[in-house]
């Protein structure tokens, strides 16, 4: 599938910019399933200061906004080829070894609520795709997807005890409770191609475990499906603080999103 994707991220400093750095990870991976065919980034009172590779093979921009500027506007345009593989990416690569999956962050860290919900699910000895798919479905159905019960800082236990949350809370619970299992567990970010609709209001994020015989597998339990061509993956890292979209560094100012816009759709491949 040839998917066009369009990315607007607006926001604006509630004083204009002595000095201000954003670093953006915006750009999709080159991974199995997915081919990068052209991708264009684009600033509006910022400029780009250098591209590299982070510890979870993530492409980041480091930003500077400049000076004066209370109104940056980032543009992220380009097409993607995707295939469908059942959400199988393969073997682990990156720069961090695979146990460091396994431990909690302060977003990922199990409250009593998810260590009940992880019991249930039993001792992740047996059939660990069974196992992972059945966990993906009892926490859509104790988390119902609510927008705007949830922010960026809220713990995947404070959501659990809500019954409320976002892709992004979903991704934290399963990643918990999975760690918790002795599965390792990682975030991801990255756009979805709705079937409904091309213009969204946000980027997509879902989670993968790592199976023996398989190696990474995507899980996306606000949708309770493995990914399939619809999905292209930008980000991944322990949780969604490694593989947010922007992340700001500025002295005597602070940041907000005003407003992010995304399209996905489908293009037509030309035949040769």
């Amino acid at each position: 599938m040839r998917l066009s994707i369009r990315h607007t991220t607006r926001y604006h400093f509630d004083a204009p910019v002595v000095h201000a750095l954003q670093r953006l990870r915006l750009t999709p991976k080159e991974t199995q399933g997915q081919e990068i065919l052209d991708w264009t980034m684009e600033y509006e009172n910022a400029h780009a200061e250098l591209t590299y590779e982070d510890q979870n093979h993530n492409t980041v921009t480091l930003i500077s906004v400049e000076r004066g500027a209370q109104d940056v506007t980032v543009t992220c345009h380009g097409t993607v080829d995707t295939h469908d593989h059942a959400g199988v990416i393969g073997r682990h690569a990156g720069h961090l070894p695979l146990w460091s999956f396994c431990g909690q962050t302060p977003l990922t860290r199990p409250g009593p609520g998810m260590r009940r919900l992880a019991r249930e699910m039993g001792d992740g000895d047996g059939d660990r795709i069974e196992l992972l798919h059945r966990l993906s479905g009892a926490i859509l159905e104790h988390v119902s997807y609510q927008t705007g019960s949830t922010h960026a800082r809220t713990t995947a236990e404070e959501a659990f005890t809500l019954g409320a949350g976002v892709c992004q809370d979903h991704a934290h619970i399963f990643i918990g409770i999975a760690r918790l299992l002795g599965i390792p567990a990682r975030y991801v970010s990255g756009y979805l191609m709705m079937n409904d609709r091309v213009q969204q209001d946000a980027g997509h994020a879902w989670t993968e475990a790592f199976v023996e015989g398989l190696g990474w597998v995507g899980f996306d339990v606000s949708n309770g499906i493995s990914p399939d061509a619809r999905y292209v993956r930008v980000a991944t890292g322990r949780d969604y603080r490694d593989a947010a979209p922007v992340t700001g560094i500025s002295f005597g100012t602070a940041s907000t999103v005003l407003k992010v816009d995304v399209a996905v759709e489908q293009k037509q491949v030309q035949q040769q």
